[in-house]
C-alpha cells in the first residue's frame, strides 16, 4: 500500500464568499499532480474562520494523523498574523493551537517574516506540541516562496523525516534562494 503525503493549508483571503482560486490552490492542485503530495484546503477571513478550519481538522478530518504539515499562508509583520485587519501575535496563534499540533510541522508562507527568539521558539512548540515551526526570515512582494521553496521543502521531507537533512538539501539546491528569503526552521 502506498503511503500518502498530506498537507494542510489555512489561507488568509479578504472575503471567504467570494469564490476564486489563488495562486496557492493552483500550487497545491499541481503538487499533487506532479509531486504526490495530497492537501486540503481552507480559506479563512476572520480569526474565527482561522479556529473554525483548525477545529474541522482536528475534530472532522479523519486523516488528520496523515497532515504531517500545516501550511499556514497567512500575511502579516514579523512575529504576527494579519487577519481581517486585525493583528494577531504568535503567542495568540499558539494560544489557538493550544496542544493540538503534536508532532505536526506549522510551515508560514513568505508572506510574513518569521523571526523568533528562542523563547519565542519554545514558547510556541512547548504550548502547541509542535515538532518544529519554519518560514522566512524576508518577505518580498515580487516574490512568492510557494512556487520554489515552500515546495521543494514539502517534497524532500516527504523523503527524509530529518528535518536537518531537508534544510541541508534545500540550502544544496537552492542556496541562493534560501539565503535570500532566509529560511528558517525552528525546532
Amino acid at each position: 500500500m502506498e503511503l500518502e503525503n498530506f498537507i494542510y493549508c489555512l489561507e488568509a483571503v479578504p472575503d471567504v464568499d467570494r469564490v476564486e482560486t489563488t495562486e496557492v490552490v493552483k500550487i497545491l492542485e499541481n503538487m499533487a499532480l506532479t509531486q504526490e503530495i495530497s492537501s486540503i484546503y481552507k480559506a479563512c477571513d476572520t480569526i474565527e474562520g482561522l479556529e473554525q478550519s483548525l477545529n474541522f481538522l482536528l475534530y472532522d478530518d479523519h486523516h488528520f494523523q496523515d497532515y504531517e504539515i500545516i501550511y499556514l499562508v497567512l500575511s502579516g509583520e514579523a512575529n504576527t498574523i494579519l487577519i481581517n485587519g486585525y493583528y494577531y501575535s504568535i503567542e495568540e496563534i499558539a494560544e489557538l493551537f493550544e496542544g493540538k499540533m503534536k508532532g505536526k510541522v506549522i510551515h508560514f508562507a513568505n508572506l510574513k517574516v518569521l523571526d523568533l527568539t528562542d523563547e519565542e521558539c519554545q514558547y510556541f512548540l512547548d504550548v502547541t506540541g509542535a515538532r518544529a515551526i519554519s518560514g522566512y526570515g524576508f518577505h518580498s512582494e515580487n516574490m512568492s516562496s510557494a512556487y520554489t521553496l515552500d515546495r521543494l521543502f514539502f517534497s524532500l521531507f516527504y523523503e527524509n523525516d530529518d528535518l536537518r537533512e531537508v534544510v541541508e538539501q534545500m540550502f544544496q539546491k537552492h542556496y541562493k534562494l534560501c539565503k535570500f528569503l532566509d529560511f528558517r526552521l525552528y525546532y
